[in-house]
């Protein structure tokens, strides 16, 4: 087995109460029916440490001893199936270490499972937990794992997980032509509302795979789940789904800021202890600041003035001022608006610190892919005024939420 140096770092969870959770996931309802579905079948699992159970029990360690089981290989999204990878470190295949299995990267040279990484698999199964965003490349490794399945004659399995956002909540331009990508590879809003299994089924239902290609594609339920529940109703542990995703709540932080932190000319909290919930940089006066935007009078969230310096990324050991997001009411704050709403702000307050002047004008391109299109930007940067992309951000919601709801498996 690999050894980790002198010594082992291990993290202690509190678990307050396993019996007060409220929603049974797609794992446990696949290991309540004795694992049936994968039973004679030579298996291929996609995971990453976000597939447990109840106990905090890792998929992998599941099904490699579950018996009727064969557990033949594990496939890595970003980040690595356990998680050993940071945000964008491309990963090589290699042996897990506790079951000796192959596990083929996801996240390197190949994004779409080959051939060759197929041939000894008859079902694929994903059992990832997703945060709610487009961006977030797991989906994206979801619909490239459906297209190598359907052209390979492979069967996927999805085992179903909360959206932490909700199912309700749906927001952003839906992806338009030319601005596909790993960070917005489908034809879906920002904020999508659906769980994992629904997206897999609409993404198979819709033809939205290559080529219209349609896979062999089967999604174990949760029980218990609502649409609209957060996270922290669900009674789940949260384990973290990436090195800056490290809390229940930190999935409605990455739609606050995320996008405009694809500029790297401000600091987010990325690099510091609070990864997505602030907005800072050297020359802002952080009083001002947040004072202006209260005084917008947001519905579900208070800005609080805050000081620090980033241990790394953007802005590192710089003493930077801005704001700390503080939702009151998750289910009313207007999450993907919100890094708008204080730009605006910071551009009325020090007009000569145009953001999009002071980042590298490369930027631009990712920070369009993860809009969804050049357009809000373009609308954006005549006045900075969150009012002249509003009707453009919510446009497309009421026919996606009408194309998307004859897939949903919740109410």
């Amino acid at each position: 087995m690999r050894r980790i140096g002198m010594a082992a770092i291990i993290t202690f969870t509190v678990i307050l109460s396993l019996s007060g959770q409220v929603v049974e996931t797609g794992l446990e309802n696949l290991m309540k029916s004795n694992f049936d579905l994968l039973k004679g079948k030579r298996v291929g699992l996609v995971t990453n440490p976000t597939g447990i159970d109840r106990y905090l029990r890792s998929t992998v360690d599941i099904l490699f001893n579950a018996p009727g089981v064969n557990l033949v290989a594990l496939y890595g999204p970003e980040h690595g199936v356990r998680g050993e990878f940071t945000a964008g470190e491309h990963i090589t295949s290699e042996r897990d270490p506790a079951t000796g299995l192959t596990v083929w990267s996801l996240y390197g040279k190949t994004r779409k499972p080959t051939p060759e990484m197929l041939s000894d698999v008859d079902i694929l199964v994903y059992d990832i937990q997703d945060i709610g965003s487009r961006s977030y490349t797991f989906i994206s490794t979801l619909g490239l794992l459906m297209e190598a399945a359907a052209e390979n004659g492979k069967k996927v399995v999805v085992l179903d997980r909360p959206n932490p956002l909700g199912g309700v909540r749906m927001e952003g331009v839906v992806t338009r032509p030319g601005f596909f990508s790993f960070v917005s590879q489908f034809a879906i809003p920002y904020i999508h509302g659906l769980t994992v299994g629904e997206l897999a089924l609409f993404l198979n239902g819709e033809g939205m795979l290559a080529d219209g290609i349609k896979c062999d594609l089967e999604v174990v339920k949760m029980t218990g789940w609502r649409r609209g529940m957060l996270f922290e109703e669900t009674g789940l542990p949260w384990v973290p789904s990436s090195p800056h995703v490290p809390h229940k709540d930190s999935p409605l932080f990455y739609p606050a800021t995320g996008i405009a932190g694809e500029l790297y000319a401000v600091s987010i909290g990325v690099g510091y202890t609070i990864p997505f919930q602030t907005f800072a940089a050297e020359w802002i006066n952080a009083d001002s600041l947040a004072a202006s935007l209260n005084g917008l009078k947001l519905p579900g969230v208070i800005f609080r003035p805050t000081h620090y310096k980033p241990y790394y990324s953007t802005l590192q050991g710089t003493l930077v001022h801005g704001v700390q997001i503080h939702l009151t009411d998750p289910s009313t704050a207007p999450l993907s608006l919100m890094q708008f709403y204080i730009m605006q702000e910071a551009h009325r307050l020090w007009p000569d610190k145009n953001l999009f002047e002071i980042c590298n004008p490369s930027r631009y391109s990712m920070f369009d892919k993860v809009c969804g299109t050049d357009l809000v930007r373009k609308e954006f940067t005549k006045t900075f005024r969150v009012s002249d992309i509003s009707a453009m951000w919510n446009d497309d919601i009421p026919a996606f939420r009408e194309q998307a709801g004859s897939y949903f498996l919740y109410d």
